[in-house]
Formats: structure tokens, C-alpha cells, sequence
């Protein structure tokens, strides 16, 4: 199949650092030339992929709330995208909203797969607004519950994001005793209630995120005066490498979401190392964590003693089973596997 993979132009496919979407759309096209696809990628300049790479802009745009308020260079790079759309079997669409007015103007196969939560009041009301106006076209969620949102869609499958293990090292025994946050600084993700969980349980925190622009005066206002570097540790934006560790040898991962994720990849990264994850019962986190087992879905009704409690009990969750999981369900075989089952789907006459 000849597929064009149309990736956000605001980071670096892989991205530098923190970046959800752009990791999984770089996995994505490594595993479709490994299946021997001819694969387009559409990002910027500075990406590094084997499929073949076109690019509007040599370098990222950034990914900041404030670099994102302005429409019109990113219209150039989709643009792009839909003027060869005759050289494609299928486009897929990972660039959120823009792109879809584009493709209802071509006659190549257009199936999208959105990276955020379709909830009302966990996005704006314009943009489910613009999903139901493209309703009719094909959707791939990520998760089940990322259907819930807005289920008028047309979903044509659920695949599931994965890892490439071989970036992960597993740890039998942790040599810390710390427990963890990593993501991005904002309040639904719940780094507060990780600082509050940590305090009472009288343990070590360290919380590794990216802070946009956007979220400085909430990070300023309620979580920098809770760090003292003993025990409450903030370490910023980190390379995969240092994450690595970080996850492999830490006692639990906190995940004290407030919202519908669709799909935390935090919780894979975790359980690939080894290291079971605590989370909130909200959004995709059912379906990624199985329940003690790999860690505990705490109901949110339950508040901060029903995330106490469940760390208490990690020592109850065997390691090796978080590791088997995600080695089983969230591999990037598997994802790249999935999306291919659609393509085939979407495109009946391509066999190969």
C-alpha cells in the first residue's frame, strides 16, 4: 500500500522530548516500511524516519499553546499533504481538526485518528462541532472509552498505542523508593494530587514533566511551592533515555487524572519497565491497566485514601506481569499490525 502519514508540523517526528502523538506516528511509519508499505511521512524538516520524509518547514514550529494560535502555517503543511493525494492509497490523518476540511476535497481515502478527548467540556464545543460536521468519515479511536465522547462518529476500529519494547529495559527489583509522576504540567493530569498522595504517604516524589507557556501560572501557583528538591523533586522535560530509568526504578507510578484520556502512554511506559501504575478509573485507564495485577484502578470517588491505599498494596503486583502486558497488548507490532487490518479495510482492492 502506498500510505501517507500526515503528522502535526509543531514537533519533530520522533519528537525531541515530550510528544505522545509524534512517538506513535514515527513507530507507526518505521513498522509500515518494515512491512514493506511505501510510507510518506509529512512532518517537519528535522524529523528522522525511513519512510520517505516531506516537508514544508526545516524545523518544528514548537508545541506550545502559544506557537499553536496561529492557523495558517500549519494550513501550508497540510496542504501539502491533500495536493498529492492522488499519489496515495490512504491518507491518515494524526494533525487533529485542520486537515479534515481538506478531505472532503480529494478522492483518496481519508481515515483520522484524534489524540484527544472528544468529551464535552474537555474540549472545546467548536471543535466537536467540526467532528460532527465530518461525522460520516472514518475514525480510528485509540481507545474504547475515547468513543464515548462523541459516538455519532464513524469508527472503524480501535487500535491501541504501543512501544517499541527494545526502548524500555526491564527492572526486577527497583533501587528507589520513590514514587512517580511524569507528563505535562496541568491540572486534570493531576500532578497536585500525586504531591498530596506522596506527602501522606510520607515517600519521595519526583515529577518529570514539560511545562507550556499556557500552564506556567498554574505551575507556578500550586505546585512550585510544593517542591524542595528532598522531598518533593521537579526535573523537568527529560530525554527517553533518563525516563527510562526513571520509570524502572521507581517503587509506583502515580496517574491522578481528572479527565477522559483517551490513551495515557505514561501507564505502557511504566508497566514496559517493570513498574506498576496507580490511576484514577477514568477515561482509557481500565483498559490499559488490569487491576491488580499490573497495578490498581482506584474509583475517583474513593479521593486521595483510595490512591493511599493502593500503594500501599504495590508490593502485592509482581513485576514481571506489568513487563508480559504491555509485551502483549500494547507493542508496537500490534499497533502497527491494527492500523494495517484498516487500511485494508478502508482500501478492499489493495491486497498488499
Amino acid at each position: 500500500m502506498k500510505i501517507a502519514l500526515l503528522a502535526p508540523p509543531y514537533l519533530s517526528v520522533p519528537p525531541k522530548a515530550y510528544g505522545g502523538t509524534e512517538k506513535i506516528v514515527s513507530l507507526l511509519a518505521e513498522g509500515l516500511v518494515d512491512l514493506g508499505h511505501d510510507v510518506t511521512l509529512f512532518a517537519s524538516g528535522d524529523s528522522q524516519t525511513r519512510a520517505k520524509l516531506i516537508s514544508i518547514f526545516p524545523e518544528e514550529l514548537g508545541n506550545s499553546g502559544l506557537s499553536k494560535s496561529n492557523p495558517l502555517m500549519p494550513m501550508l503543511h497540510f496542504r501539502e499533504c491533500f495536493l498529492r493525494a492522488g499519489e496515495f492509497d490512504l491518507i491518515h490523518n494524526h494533525a487533529q481538526y485542520m486537515p479534515m476540511f481538506f478531505s472532503e476535497y480529494v478522492k483518496t481515502p481519508v481515515v483520522h485518528t484524534m489524540h484527544g478527548s472528544f468529551y464535552p467540556g474537555e474540549v472545546p464545543e467548536e471543535k466537536r462541532q467540526v467532528l460532527m460536521a465530518f461525522k460520516k468519515q472514518p475514525f480510528i479511536s485509540i481507545s474504547n472509552n475515547q468513543r464515548k465522547g462523541l459516538p455519532d462518529l464513524k469508527f472503524v476500529g480501535t487500535v491501541y498505542n504501543g512501544l517499541d519494547l527494545g526502548e524500555y529495559t526491564y527492572n526486577e527489583k527497583p533501587r528507589g523508593e520513590y514514587l512517580l509522576w511524569v507528563g505535562r504540567i496541568t491540572e486534570k493530569k493531576g500532578p497536585g494530587q500525586a504531591i498530596e498522595v506522596a506527602n501522606k504517604l510520607g515517600k519521595p516524589l519526583i515529577i518529570a514533566a514539560a511545562i507550556d507557556p499556557l500552564d506556567q501560572p498554574y505551575f507556578n501557583r500550586e505546585i512550585k511551592p510544593q517542591i524542595d528538591g528532598k522531598k518533593i523533586t521537579f526535573i523537568g522535560e527529560l530525554s527517553q533515555k533518563t525516563l527510562d530509568d526513571l520509570y524502572g526504578n521507581a517503587y509506583c507510578t502515580l496517574f491522578p487524572i481528572s479527565w477522559h484520556e483517551p490513551f495515557g502512554l505514561v501507564m505502557i511506559e511504566s508497566m514496559a519497565c517493570g513498574t506498576p501504575v496507580v490511576a484514577y478509573n477514568i477515561g482509557s485507564v481500565a483498559e490499559v491497566i488490569e487491576n491488580n495485577k499490573t497495578g490498581f484502578v482506584v474509583e475517583r470517588g474513593s479521593g486521595i485514601e483510595g490512591m493511599i491505599h493502593a500503594v500501599r498494596e504495590i508490593d502485592r503486583i509482581q513485576r514481571g506481569d506489568c513487563r508480559t502486558l504491555v509485551s502483549d497488548k500494547f507493542s508496537k507490532e500490534a499497533m502497527v499490525e491494527g492500523y494495517e487490518k484498516v487500511y485494508k479495510m478502508l482500501i478492499p482492492e489493495v491486497s498488499s
